[in-house]
This record gives C-alpha cells, structure tokens and sequence, in this order.
C-alpha cells in the first residue's frame, strides 16, 4: 500500500499554535549556534505551510524549506512569495537538490514520519559538519503519560482517528537514540510549554561532527 505524502491539507498559513512556545526556543538555539556569524543558513525540513520559515526569514535568516504537502506549500508560496519553499520530503535526495546548510531544522515532523530512520539520514547529510539540527516532538514522558491516562486524555492526546496525524511517540531516549545511531552526537534536549516533566514539546539539539 502506498501512502500518499501530498496529501496533508492546510486551513491557512499561518503559524501554528505550538509555534508559540517552540519558536522562542528554537531562535536561542540558532542565535548561540550562528552567533553573529553571516553564514546564517537554514533548512526547514517539513515546512508545512512555511509559518516558521517565515519567522526565521524575517529575523534575518536565509532560509530554504521543503515539505511533501503540495497544498501545504501552494499556500506557502501564496502567502510568502519571497520565500524558497518547495515541494519534496526526506525519501528525496534532498543534499543533492539543495546542497547543506549550517543548521537544519524539523518542527512538529518527526512524529509523522513513517520511516524516521531515512527522515533522519536525509537531515543528517543536509547538515554541513560542525552544523547542527533542531528538531522538535511532541514530548512523552512517564509522569505526562500517566497523567494523560488518569484523566483520560489518552485518545485525546494519541488521535488515532485523524488522518496523517501523529504515528510515533517519541521519548527523550529513543530521540536520543536514533539521532545518534544515524550520527550526530552530543545531543541535548530542551522541553517547552508547561514544566518539564508536563513539557507540550521536546527540541532534540544535535551536532554533526567535523
């Protein structure tokens, strides 16, 4: 059975609502790891509608995207034209097309991704070396899962019944794990929206080595 990767739809452009809490965080982690330097290159892989792209975009980044919905980067183009958001998705030879670039980032992705070990070979070989990826994930841990369960949020918060919706539930160490499997290293997290334990989102922080 094939599956078919432009099929995700989008009401708008904008950015999401958990753009809110991730973006914040995401412009420490690119502000200390470019800090001031004019090479301020980043990819966005999964770009969605482009409200992120944008984001970066307009703080000064130079800024290149890609994701699979084509409906999702029809309205990219719509609403930022001056933006280089294409289709394509990580099964594509993406280094080939574009190149690398000195930071690399995935928002909200990696949860949707049926193969996640090609998702994150495809990010790894867009990342110069000495170049890092940022990618975030809805967090799941044992006290947040827990309390998921005791107030009976689970089908909620899993959305089994939505169509292209979230697939793997990733921790902090099964992240960690597959990101330097496919490897980078010296990997770090940080947790964002409510308190760590009760985190909406995680940001995986990895290093390509030299």
């Amino acid at each position: 059975m094939s599956i078919e990767l432009d099929a995700t739809t989008y009401v708008h452009a904008k950015a999401t609502t958990a753009h809110s809490y991730i973006l914040p965080k995401v412009f420490d982690v690119l502000g200390d790891h470019f800090d001031g330097s004019v090479e301020n290159d980043v990819f966005d892989l999964g770009c969605g509608t482009g409200g992120a792209a944008a984001a970066l975009a307009k703080a000064g980044y130079d800024v290149v995207g890609v994701d699979p919905s084509s409906d999702g980067i029809g309205k990219a183009n719509i609403r930022y034209p001056g933006l280089a958001l294409s289709v394509g998705s990580a099964y594509d030879d993406l280094s080939r097309e574009y190149g690398s670039f000195n930071a690399v980032i995935s928002l909200e992705v990696v949860e949707h991704v049926y193969d996640p070990k090609t998702f994150t070979s495809t990010m790894f070989d867009l990342v110069k070396p000495g170049g890092i990826a940022v990618m975030s994930t809805p967090y799941h841990g044992y006290l947040k899962n827990l309390a998921l369960a005791v107030t009976g949020k689970m089908d909620d918060h899993f959305m089994p019944l939505k169509d292209h919706g979230h697939i793997k539930f990733w921790s902090k160490n099964t992240l960690r794990t597959l990101l330097v499997e496919t490897g980078f290293d010296n990997v770090r997290f940080e947790y964002v929206g409510r308190i760590p334990a009760f985190a909406k989102s995680m940001i995986a922080v990895a290093d390509k080595p030299l």
